[in-house]
């Protein structure tokens, strides 16, 4: 067995790229950080005295995948063109998101990682005084774009329905029913958006909501940006188009990510704001069935 990172000798060096062809690169990755519910409402009405938790936190990251060829032992020095950390706060954790972007002759995976591994140590460090029961856990890499290996999308990632969504009309909010009939190359029974054409079916992420809550904007339910399906657990708008679903009894294949947003219908004067133009998504029904309240969302 050829071990890349070792030479001729048996001792360790960092393998030759130089003749690998520039690409654009990029890697997101995510992990948490579970805390008590007391400490979340601390970090959200600014009461931990070593400042802004997650702005501190933010550049933390940041910095961590700028330095990842120091920490990491045969990483190449990469030359980063961007990198976002994005946080999203829930009862009892925060989740963090990295994303890191390159073009290069390697791909930034383990800048990402380390983003979301220096991200979350700042959250503890900013938290350790009032909460030191705090646990770091589930950091993966969920895609990668760019490199001679391809594009690569976590497939264990799992999700859940959080509600179906159904409306007559377009443009207006939809009700919640506890399950729907998804027809092949059609779409949700009775739901005005069905038909044979590439936008057959709508799903928007909860977490999607709470980034709006965060806003402050209030009274947000499922169906309130008009999609079918509500999830939980997946980012959907990083899924690329052609990927596949198991949703339910249902396939369902990705069409599109986001679209532009009609101007004044029920929806955006109810809300103010929409999420659904950047952070949802649309698919085609490949295999009809029935999808439920609470059934997994499988990548395959």
């Amino acid at each position: 067995m050829n071990f890349t990172h070792f030479n001729e000798h048996g001792r360790a060096h960092m393998v030759e790229v130089g003749e690998k062809e520039d690409t654009r690169r990029r890697a997101i990755a995510r992990g948490k950080i579970k805390m008590h519910r007391e400490t979340i409402e601390k970090i959200k009405e600014g009461l931990i005295k070593k400042g802004d938790v997650l702005s501190v936190a933010q550049i933390g990251g940041i910095m961590g995948a700028k330095k990842t060829s120091d920490l990491i032992p045969m990483c190449h020095n990469i030359n980063l063109t961007g990198a976002d950390i994005r946080f999203n706060i829930m009862d009892d954790c925060i989740e963090v998101e990295s994303e890191v972007k390159t073009v290069g002759k390697t791909g930034v995976e383990m800048e990402a990682l380390t983003a979301v591994s220096l991200a979350t140590l700042t959250i503890y460090d900013m938290c350790k005084a009032i909460d030191k029961d705090m646990v770091i856990e589930n950091i993966r890499l969920i895609k990668k774009t760019g490199g001679k290996s391809g594009d690569y999308v976590r497939k264990e990632e799992k999700g859940k329905v959080i509600s179906i969504n159904i409306s007559d009309k377009k443009g207006v909010i939809k009700e919640q029913i506890e399950e729907g009939i998804f027809i092949e190359n059609l779409g949700l029974e009775n739901d005005a958006h069905s038909g044979n054409w590439h936008r057959q079916v709508s799903l928007l992420a909860i977490e999607s909501f709470d980034k709006m809550e965060n806003q402050g904007i209030e009274g947000l339910v499922p169906g309130v940006f008009a999609e079918n399906i509500t999830t939980e657990g997946i980012v959907l708008y990083d899924l690329p188009v052609g990927t596949k679903l198991i949703i339910g009894e249902t396939i369902q294949e990705v069409t599109q990510i986001g679209k532009e947003c009609h101007t004044g219908c029920a929806i955006s004067q109810k809300v103010g704001k929409c999420v659904m133009p950047k952070e949802g998504i649309f698919t085609k029904v490949l295999k009809g069935g029935v999808i439920k309240k609470g059934d997994i969302i499988e990548v395959i």
